[in-house]
Parts: C-alpha cells; sequence; structure tokens
C-alpha cells in the first residue's frame, strides 16, 4: 500500500505537470512582455523629452530679429464680413514693450501670436502700433469690410 500511495502522488504530478508549466511559461512571458512595454515606453518619453528640449534651446525668430521691433503679423481671418458677424483679428510682435489697437476693442499686450473676436458694424481700419523701449514704433493697417 505505501507503493500505492507514492504512485498516486507521482500520477497526480504527471497529470497536473502540463498546467503548471503552461502556467509557469505564461508567468514568464508576462513578465517578459511587462518588462519590455516599459523599457520601450521609457524610450519614447525619452526621445520625447530630448525632442522638447532641443525645441526649446532652438532660438526664438522673433528674438533672433535683431532685437528689432517688429511686428510680425496682423491679419484678419475674413477680409469681408456679413452685417452682424465675426471675425478674428489677430497679430503678432517682436520685441515689442506696448502695442496699441486703433478702434479699441479688445486689451492687446505684445505676444508672438494672439487673436481675438472683432464684430464692426461697418467698414473699419484697425490699426495697430508697436512701440520697443527705445520709443520707436511701428504701425500696420488692414480694413475689414462690411457688406
Amino acid at each position: 500500500m505505501p507503493g500505492d500511495a507514492e504512485g498516486g502522488a507521482i500520477s497526480l504530478i504527471r497529470k497536473i505537470l502540463p498546467y503548471t508549466t503552461a502556467a509557469a511559461v505564461i508567468a514568464v512571458l508576462y513578465v517578459v512582455w511587462v518588462f519590455t512595454s516599459r523599457w520601450v515606453e521609457n524610450r519614447r518619453m525619452e526621445r520625447e523629452s530630448a525632442a522638447e528640449q532641443a525645441a526649446a534651446e532652438k532660438p526664438n525668430p522673433a528674438i533672433a530679429a535683431g532685437g528689432a521691433l517688429k511686428i510680425l503679423n496682423f491679419y484678419a481671418t475674413k477680409a469681408v464680413i456679413a452685417h452682424g458677424e465675426e471675425t478674428r483679428l489677430c497679430y503678432g510682435v517682436a520685441n515689442a514693450k506696448a502695442v496699441r489697437l486703433d478702434p479699441p476693442v479688445e486689451r492687446v499686450w505684445p505676444s508672438i501670436a494672439r487673436c481675438f473676436d472683432v464684430s464692426p458694424k461697418r467698414e473699419t481700419r484697425y490699426t495697430l502700433t508697436v512701440e520697443d523701449e527705445r520709443g520707436h514704433t511701428e504701425s500696420q493697417s488692414i480694413v475689414l469690410r462690411v457688406k
């Protein structure tokens, strides 16, 4: 009878061995997958961080203009609008200390890129004037037509 107990235990081990082996292989594969996915994610984050750092170190085109006062852009998304319709007025300036908009419709300040909505009642000429620290000024105008 002692042989039967040992034979039964060995028989039981032989029956569950394929399942435990499969479970062990699955566990190892899962661990490998976790470590690999984390390694790939870390490499991706390192590349993104390096790209962000390189972009931050890249000279700003507005400042690279030699420190000169400049209106980079001043435009309306639609030059002609229907009565009661809105359009976006956008501007960008470099090396400015102060910015004025005539007629004043929105508070403006030195910015490389800024837009806001306007809704003139009739044809309006908007003039953007910028001033630097030395008192130099530059102006640019656009006309919005209302039909």
